[in-house]
């Protein structure tokens, strides 16, 4: 496939590509490789938070700010939950943000999330990948919302938005799903229901208890810790902020909190170590996947199939199958 029409941006060639991407075809995976040098200048932005809480309301409002103030180009990744008959997205990008149909500087994209734990689509860093290199300043990436396994979403944003709302009775749950430890600006939206005030002092009593530098990322199952840079620029504290989505309320000030996260990220050195734990993560998610298809479907098929009825047995343990098969016995 050739990249150029990509790299100039052109939409049909792009939705074309996405499509060869969230398909695995050869023809997508060739492209990634070419676009791959291109990549690494867009804010990848990470939107999360339970069900309810007004996710896609708040991003609709926030690129249509980004439009009109910057003219900053926008892609959004929404991810979706999978249809259970067809494995597509059940909620179709256009019924999610009309206000934004029409404008050729935004770029919506709707995902099956396909069972992928922690909200994001096995394909979602493939999909930023491609609208990194078309030319695309801000990509949003607005999770399914499936509450604790949000936290996943930390390995692949420079900054995460966590949004609340009050009156959904769940200012503990966000401690409980270690929510807090990734958020970089928290969003109290819905702040014209009563209740606010109680969401906004549960959510600063949380935070006085999360570790300031340190930044917890859960990673295929594993903790990983980033410590923060040595440096001498000050310690990065969410700010916690009160928007109304349905009117735009608070906007302005959410652009200019994530604004301030981005320099914080350059000057502080964390911008360099996100890129590298991000694409760490992805490295090793593709040597799982690779190494899964060759035992699945490649010469490994007989071994592992000997493997796994020897686990049945109860003669190997899963981990001595394991060990048996990658020393190739």
């Amino acid at each position: 496939m050739q990249t150029q029409p990509i790299l100039e941006g052109n939409r049909l060639a792009l939705s074309r590509l996405l499509t060869q991407v969230e398909n695995d075809a050869p023809e997508g995976r060739s492209a990634l490789a070419k676009l791959f040098p291109h990549t690494g200048r867009a804010h990848l932005i990470g939107v999360t938070g339970a069900p309810g809480t007004g996710k896609s309301s708040l991003v609709n409002q926030l690129t249509l700010h980004y439009r009109k103030a910057h003219q900053y180009k926008v892609a959004i990744i929404a991810v979706d939950p999978s249809s259970p008959f067809t494995g597509g997205a059940v909620l179709g990008d256009r019924v999610r943000m009309r206000d934004l149909s029409g404008d050729d500087g935004v770029f919506i994209r709707s995902m099956a999330s396909r069972g992928s734990v922690g909200g994001l689509a096995q394909k979602t860093a493939a999909f930023v990948q491609v609208f990194d290199a078309a030319g695309y300043d801000i990509i949003i990436i607005e999770t399914v919302g499936a509450g604790q396994s949000e936290v996943d979403i930390a390995r692949l944003a420079h900054t995460t938005i966590v949004v609340e709302a009050p009156g959904l009775g769940d200012d503990i749950q966000a401690i409980k799903a270690g929510i807090l430890e990734i958020a970089d600006v928290l969003v109290i939206n819905k702040a014209d229901r009563p209740g606010v005030e109680n969401t906004e002092r549960a959510l600063r009593s949380m935070l006085e208890l999360a570790h300031p530098t340190k930044r917890i990322i859960h990673h295929h199952g594993r903790m990983m810790t980033l410590e923060a840079p040595v440096t001498d620029a000050p310690l990065w504290m969410p700010p916690i902020l009160k928007t109304i989505a349905t009117d735009g309320t608070g906007i302005p000030e959410l652009a200019e909190a994530i604004a301030r996260h981005k320099s914080h990220l350059h000057q502080s050195g964390d911008w360099a170590s996100r890129d590298r734990a991000r694409l760490r993560s992805e490295l090793e998610a593709v040597l799982e996947e690779e190494l899964m298809s060759r035992y699945l479907n490649g010469s490994h098929r007989e071994a592992y199939e000997q493997a796994l009825e020897k686990v049945i047995r109860r003669e190997w343990s899963p981990y001595e199958a394991v060990r048996a098969l990658l020393n190739g016995k």
